[in-house]
């Protein structure tokens, strides 16, 4: 093995999923750059690093140093101390201000910087808000630093660094050492493997109680991640038993360890599915406070009067009159809306007047949002306070469009505020009349939970959402559950309407809810279309090309306006390259410049580094975790409108709001080019482009290439094989959820919804 000491001046390539890296960098006594390969996904321009490796010729590109071994150090010439300022790492000080510190102070600039840094002052441009950056920034970048040279010390990745320093500050080393396992309880990204790993280089024992308990917490929450609000007791032990390689005994002292001190719930309620063995349901204390709460809350809802005009006039007219199926008047609705409702929608907007709660449901073209204006005149009609909420912004903002009321998120309905929580719950409820959620299918328990709480007695609650498309990312199978345990009215809208019918895309996505093979003959008219694709590389190239050239040309649309959504985040046609082909595409690393009197030039974007990935200016992305601070959440898609290297932050705009990240946040986002149908939920767009491939087929199910067909507003290509799209739509093989909200529910009198008519107006 060989040494070598090296300034990076270019990152060439780096693969986000395995870490392979290709680096640039000047090494003393070669005067060309030299290549450096190898697995260095956390290094940035400007790194210094000593490198244990190999000299290697490749056939293709030359002479290049293999990477074994690597840590980072601090640079000693002027040169690298240049580059290391300049690089970003430190906000406050970008490449300008690096050359002018470093002119001034030479090889004493660290120096100055750490005992001295007042002496900055004298460098022109920098004053006092600068220099606090600087100080600040240098001192936690020192911190940072730290961290991940114990991490390397015990061979564990240092992508975790900064996220650590983050959460422990100046302790982080000393949380390490005596719990690792509190990593994967408190930092996002960070699951019980990797704290596994760093806890064997640091001796714990595989049988200590906090590695078995941490085990057994980490199965649930991968279960929860799978859909889940529970664990049926055997399943969880041979899980755990599994994962931790340890005796089911043990994994079962544990258990009852964990039930003792209330860190985990038994329910005894439950049959087992296979009619034998211990079934009894296992649940993290969230996930069991929720379930129990959404079942409790919504027969209470369901239950108690409304206290609104309509329905107190409605419910004495119909005590006066003995006629127990008065409603309201859907001649008087039409003439308001200025629609015709046929005969299933005009029973939901009286059931709507006379119900507490109550579920609309349908597919595309069958009427929902023109239901739901009808039980909206309604409901205004006599003056209710009408409050509109959908899980996600762009769903929301969608429900504004058509409405012409305003609709928020749940989040923000709820006035989320981080780290005191809901601000909007059972002490300070939601003010209305009724609340009327849309995207249903989207909602997961515990978000369903913490909207119930903030729902008073006497409003009334409006489910509106499509059951067949993918249930909830998070745990539960919510609208189903309520929809199935038939206690509450729902009314399932299944007409599809006369101009619906020439939409290809809203007649094929019928006919795979049905089972049936979609139409794809394409056609000059069609808004449906289909390219016959094997292999995923030319499928992935067509992608781009679609994106880039052909479908922008052919409607005069942007490719902003076009998504692509597939059913997989790994592979070749799977989220994540084909972001990266998309970007080169539509957002290369260069732009053009005109500068007077020298015409266009070439000039290179600025960007920031993450993990792999490069976000530049316009490029597009999406958020992946709630972040309550920042107020963007899960799904939530937005352009990066600046970039600054110098601070190392970039600013994302959310339809209309600018969020600002720094370097070490970067995690929070991908590129959004493409995504999977997972994460479309709840949005729509003018044109999609889905690949369907064989490659896939451990995704392709009905309900997924449903949801992705119904994404789609006016034009739907899809890019694969008539074999994949037809074993998609014939595997309704949906993997059953744990959840028990059905069976608490169905206890409650099913109430019923009655029809008949009275005045509409006051």
């Amino acid at each position: 093995m060989q040494k070598i000491r090296c300034v990076v001046e270019r990152i060439t390539y780096q693969n986000p999923e395995n870490g392979y890296t290709v680096l640039k960098c000047r090494v003393k006594d070669h005067s060309d750059l030299v290549p450096v390969i190898g697995n260095m996904i956390d290094v940035n321009v400007g790194s210094v690093l000593i490198v244990e490796g190999e000299w290697k010729v490749d056939a293709k590109y030359g002479r290049q140093f293999t990477a074994q071994n690597w840590e980072e150090t601090l640079p000693a010439t002027v040169y690298g101390m240049e580059k290391y300022l300049g690089s970003g790492l430190i906000r406050g000080v970008g490449p300008k201000y690096a050359k002018k510190i470093v002119q001034k102070f030479g090889t004493d600039t660290f120096a100055v910087i750490e005992d001295n840094i007042e002496l900055l002052i004298e460098i022109e441009g920098i004053g006092r808000k600068r220099i606090q950056m600087i100080a600040q920034s240098w001192e936690r970048q020192k911190e940072v630093k730290n961290v991940m040279l114990f991490l390397q010390e015990h061979q564990v990745s240092t992508a975790y660094a900064a996220r650590i320093y983050k959460q422990y500050g100046s302790e982080s080393i000393a949380v390490i050492r005596e719990n690792p396992y509190r990593l994967a309880d408190d930092i996002w990204g960070i699951g019980f493997k990797t704290a596994d790993q760093i806890a064997g280089k640091l001796n714990f024992g595989k049988e200590s109680f906090v590695r078995l308990r941490s085990g057994l917490m980490y199965t649930l929450s991968q279960l929860a991640d799978e859909g889940h609000v529970y664990a049926e007791k055997q399943q969880l032990i041979d899980r755990a038993s599994e994962l931790l390689e340890a005796s089911p005994e043990t994994v079962i002292m544990t258990m009852d360890e964990m039930l003792h001190k209330g860190d985990l719930i038994l329910e005894k309620k439950i049959s087992p599915r296979d009619g034998g063995g211990d079934a009894a349901a296992v649940y993290l204390p969230p996930f069991y406070f929720a379930e129990v709460g959404v079942a409790g809350k919504l027969k209470k809802l369901a239950a108690s009067p409304a206290a609104d005009k309509l329905y107190t006039r409605l419910m004495e007219a119909r005590r006066t009159t003995g006629n127990e199926a008065l409603s309201v008047d859907i001649s008087a609705v039409q003439a308001k809306t200025g629609m015709e409702y046929d005969g299933i929608q005009a029973d939901a907007i009286r059931l709507a007047a006379t119900s507490k709660v109550m579920v609309l449901t349908g597919g595309p073209g069958t009427g929902k949002t023109t239901t739901t204006h009808g039980i909206i005149a309604a409901y205004r009609a006599y003056g209710l306070r009408i409050l509109l909420a959908a899980p996600t912004g762009r769903a929301a903002k969608r429900m504004t469009e058509t409405t012409g009321l305003e609709a928020k998120t749940i989040h923000r309905l709820l006035e989320c505020k981080p780290p005191e929580g809901y601000q909007k719950n059972e002490e300070n409820p939601l003010e209305g009349d009724v609340l009327i959620v849309d995207e249903c299918s989207m909602i997961d328990m515990i978000l369903m939970n913490a909207l119930l709480k903030a729902i008073p007695p006497t409003m009334r609650l409006v489910l509106v959402g499509d059951v067949d498309q993918l249930p909830s990312v998070g745990a539960g199978n919510v609208l189903r559950d309520v929809i199935d345990s038939g206690v509450f009215p729902v009314v399932r809208l299944t007409r599809i309407f006369r101009q619906a019918q020439t939409s290809r895309i809203i007649m094929n996505a019928h006919r795979i809810n049905e089972g049936r093979m979609p139409d794809v003959s394409n056609g000059k008219e069609s808004d449906f279309f289909f390219i016959e694709q094997e292999d995923a590389e030319a499928a992935a190239a067509k992608i781009v090309d679609l994106v880039q050239n052909r479908l922008p040309k052919y409607y005069g649309v942007e490719p902003a306006q076009i998504q692509v959504l597939t059913p997989m985040q790994r592979g070749v046609a799977g989220a994540t390259n084909l972001n990266l082909s998309l970007q080169e595409a539509l957002n290369p690393p260069e732009h053009t410049v005109f500068l007077k009197g020298r015409g266009g030039v070439a000039m290179p974007k600025e960007c920031l580094r993450r993990s792999g990935y490069v976000f530049r200016t316009d490029d597009k992305v999406m958020q992946i975790k709630n972040n309550y601070d920042k107020d963007v959440y899960n799904g939530d898609i937005g352009i990066v409108e600046s970039v600054n290297e110098a601070d190392r932050t970039l600013r994302v705009n959310f339809d209309g709001r600018s969020v600002e990240y720094d370097a070490a946040e970067l995690d929070e986002l991908v590129h959004a080019y493409a995504t999977t149908i997972h994460k479309a939920q709840g949005s729509e767009y003018p044109i999609v482009v889905m690949p369907v491939l064989m490659n896939h087929y451990v995704m392709l199910q009905r309900n997924l290439i449903y949801t992705g067909i119904t994404r789609a507003k006016k034009i739907l290509v899809i890019v694969g094989t008539k074999k994949a799209l037809s074993y998609a739509v014939r595997n309704v093989t949906v993997t059953q959820r744990n959840s028990l909200l059905r069976q608490r529910l169905e206890g409650a009198e099913t109430i019923s919804g009655q029809q008949g008519t009275t005045s509409l107006l006051p």
